[in-house]
């Protein structure tokens, strides 16, 4: 995970955090404010996340075809 996802971890992991406290204290407006912050946060890390996983996949995928190809086992 690059910078960029990792401080959208923390910091969305954060405002819900202290989204889940305001609401306990009854400020509701601070709550979904925050809660939506850190929303936006987790929702950033996670195509980081799954954006980093498929460049790994692809990267397998073509490492496979390139040893297919080199073992004479595809037939073009």
């Amino acid at each position: 995970m690059s910078g960029i996802g990792k401080w959208g971890l923390g910091l969305g992991v954060g405002f819900v955090i202290v989204a889940v406290l305001c609401s306990v204290l009854n400020l509701i407006t601070v709550s979904v404010i925050t809660g939506l912050l850190g929303l936006m946060g987790l929702s950033i890390a996670g195509y980081e996340a799954v954006d980093r996983w498929l460049e790994r996949v692809n990267l397998r995928r073509r490492g496979a075809r390139a040893a297919a190809r080199r073992n004479g086992a595809e037939g073009r």
